[in-house]
């Protein structure tokens, strides 16, 4: 048998193994029965897949045949070192036919006694998802078919890995979410409240969030916050912000100190990270808020038998945005009997056929005074529709009853 028929034959052989993964086993089990196989085809010693890391720049062990010891200790390799480190920053097949510390930065590899390796990078679209690598423990020549064979298998697994990185971030994003936002809304004395939260449709989720709580005092904290980005990340970032925020809001009664203490933590332990905010007090008389916008759009107030209006509040920078901020303001906006004040973010606004300054505009027009639950239901009705949402929409509307609630 000629050697470019082998290995076509080895190639079918080896997309049909791909093709056709058991339904019932994980990303990672999946990972190890290919390799396993893909190793036996070869006629070689160890196969492996380590995961690129953006975060770190680096490759993490995943999955192993023939020298399973490189995930069980948690091998990283950064890009740019070393054999697979190559293969990662040049995107190119690479084939070793020495191993030893001036080769490779896993010293098990050496300690293995490996005479010829052979790596491709795992690149699905643009994107760098790992690389893939096979090990012989005798010299071995890999040819252009045995190449040729490790590219495809490189892609699939990169399309699997990429499509369960997906899905677990999502999936992850939203207990996340689940956990940090209100399950309910808390029962506060003179006054009420009604929120909504939805995904965007296009971006999934993301880092919107709103939070009430109790201060001493007899003061109630509100917050509206949009963090940059979208997925498991911009939601890591709202929770941390989210918790910081808490924490300031306990040892200082000025929303703006309080912002400009989140911003400070931003700035120090979350680069490159933007959110706006928007944090109020409201007093134990509920006849002030007392308002800070850290680059947030301004909520809308209604009083009975008056449309909507927006708030007149100085936007000051983004959280993160800056280092070194002016100080940051507050503004105080009287609650009177039965006044309803609505603070949401920008995905409740704006839509590519709607700037966002239109969209404050008509969410001030529409808006009436009214039990904050029904406030929700008809701003989402006029604003969202029957249209899904472009991007994640955050909206908490908070009355001040003429009867206490509880009463």
């Amino acid at each position: 048998m000629s050697r470019s028929l082998d290995a076509q034959n080895r190639l079918q052989q080896l997309e049909t193994i791909i093709g056709a993964p058991a339904a019932h086993l994980g990303l990672a089990e999946v990972l190890v029965e290919t390799l396993q196989r893909l190793r036996d085809a070869l006629a070689v010693d160890t196969a492996t897949v380590l995961r690129y890391q953006a975060s770190g720049r680096q490759l993490v062990a995943f999955a192993a045949a023939g020298i399973e010891e490189e995930v069980h200790q948690g091998v990283r390799v950064p890009v740019g070192s070393g054999f697979a480190g190559r293969v990662a920053l040049e995107r190119v097949p690479v084939i070793l036919d020495h191993v030893d510390e001036t080769t490779v930065v896993n010293s098990l590899l050496w300690e293995r006694g490996l005479r010829s390796m052979l790596g491709v990078p795992m690149v699905a679209g643009s994107e760098l998802v790992g690389v893939l690598h096979v090990g012989s423990l005798t010299p071995r020549q890999f040819d252009e078919a045995e190449v040729a064979t490790m590219l495809v298998i490189a892609d699939r697994l990169a399309m699997a890995i990429q499509l369960e990185a997906r899905e677990e971030n999502r999936t992850a994003t939203m207990a996340l979410q689940r956990s940090l936002l209100p399950s309910t809304l808390p029962e506060v004395p003179g006054l009420t409240f009604g929120a909504r939260y939805v995904p965007g449709a296009e971006t999934g989720l993301g880092g919107d969030w709103y939070d009430l709580f109790t201060l001493p005092g007899d003061r109630v904290g509100v917050v509206m916050g949009d963090v940059s980005g979208h997925g498991l990340e911009a939601a890591v970032i709202m929770g941390r912000l989210r918790s910081a925020l808490r924490a300031y809001a306990l040892d200082s009664e000025s929303p703006a100190d309080v912002l400009a203490k989140l911003d400070r933590k931003a700035n120090h332990f979350e680069h490159g990270a933007m959110a706006t905010v928007a944090y109020g007090i409201i007093g134990p008389d509920r006849e002030t808020l007392t308002l800070s916008l850290a680059g947030h759009l301004p909520p809308v107030l209604a009083v009975p038998g008056e449309p909507g209006r927006l708030v007149d509040a100085p936007p000051d920078p983004p959280i993160g945005l800056t280092i070194g901020a002016p100080d940051r303001r507050t503004t105080v906006v009287g609650l009177s009997t039965e006044a309803v004040v609505a603070f949401y973010t920008d995905g409740l606004v704006e839509r590519r056929d709607r700037p966002v300054d239109v969209g404050m505009a008509q969410l001030a027009e529409i808006m009436r005074a009214g039990e904050p639950d029904r406030v929700c239901a008809r701003i989402m009705a006029t604003m969202i529709g029957n249209r899904p949402a472009q991007d994640d929409v955050a909206l908490l509307a908070i009355q001040r009853p003429s009867v206490p609630a509880g009463s």
